[in-house]
């Protein structure tokens, strides 16, 4: 999460990854079709309180369109925005046996963003996993129920991986290949600096969705083979060792 923050200067979306919902499954549910970015499925992220009131996408650009921006480029308008379209939600007492609240709110506008995990791998070691893909917006109805499915009172983003890479088929495998059940967002499509970044610090990269021509490590991993880049980078990172050991 601190890898992607600093790379992009915007507030990180901590959360669930909690369901996948296929096309046929809302249907199902709500009688309608999901269109657009969502036409392919979609993963719900949740969790309480721990995205954001950036997420909200109450920040607009010149052309009306939702934005994240760096926290020295957020003025009044834009914190009002935010807050605007937040509520604070009491607690469920089944998570949250001391009370409390949670900020609520649904991501409202179409937005880049690249979720990323750092799983710890016995025998491996840490290793990195980028879904670069889209917010999207549902219908009111169709969120509604959908989001209460699962704990209405804390803050949703609806997310569509971009599909076409390996591991990346169908949205369910996204979720299906995911370490486990969280993951970090940032605002803007990053993973190409991610890989880059892990490779200096010699993390290999098991599941991402970046295009070839925006990827760059060290030609030392051609070494280690060029016919599938990520086993090449597995075994250049396994065989140099991390750069920071503890």
């Amino acid at each position: 999460m601190l890898l992607g923050t600093l790379l992009t200067n915007t507030a990180p979306i901590f959360s669930d990854v909690r369901t996948y919902w296929s096309p046929q499954a809302v249907e199902r549910v709500c009688g309608k079709r999901l269109e657009g970015r969502a036409a392919n499925g979609v993963l719900h992220l949740i969790n309480s309180g721990a995205t954001a009131l950036d997420a909200s996408g109450a920040v607009r650009d010149e052309r009306g369109e939702s934005i994240m921006k760096p926290f020295w480029e957020m003025d009044q308008d834009d914190i009002d925005a935010c807050l605007a379209a937040t509520d604070w939600c009491r607690a469920n007492y089944e998570y949250f046996r001391g009370g409390g609240f949670s900020s609520h709110f649904k991501t409202a506008g179409e937005m880049p963003m690249t979720m990323i995990r750092l799983n710890m791998v016995a025998g491996v070691g840490p290793t990195l996993q980028i879904a670069e893909g889209y917010t999207c917006v549902l219908p009111d109805d169709v969120h509604k129920t959908l989001d209460e499915r699962t704990d209405k009172t804390w803050p949703t983003t609806w997310f569509a991986p971009r599909l076409g890479a390996p591991g990346f088929e169908t949205v369910w495998d996204v979720m299906n290949h995911w370490g486990a059940n969280h993951g970090a967002s940032v605002y803007g499509h990053v993973g190409g600096d991610l890989i880059t970044l892990a490779s200096m610090l010699r993390i290999p990269v098991t599941l991402h969705n970046v295009e070839d021509e925006r990827i760059f490590r060290p030609s030392l991993v051609d070494g280690f083979g060029t016919k599938d880049l990520e086993a090449a980078d597995m075994a250049y990172c396994q065989t140099f060792g991390p750069l920071y050991r503890g």
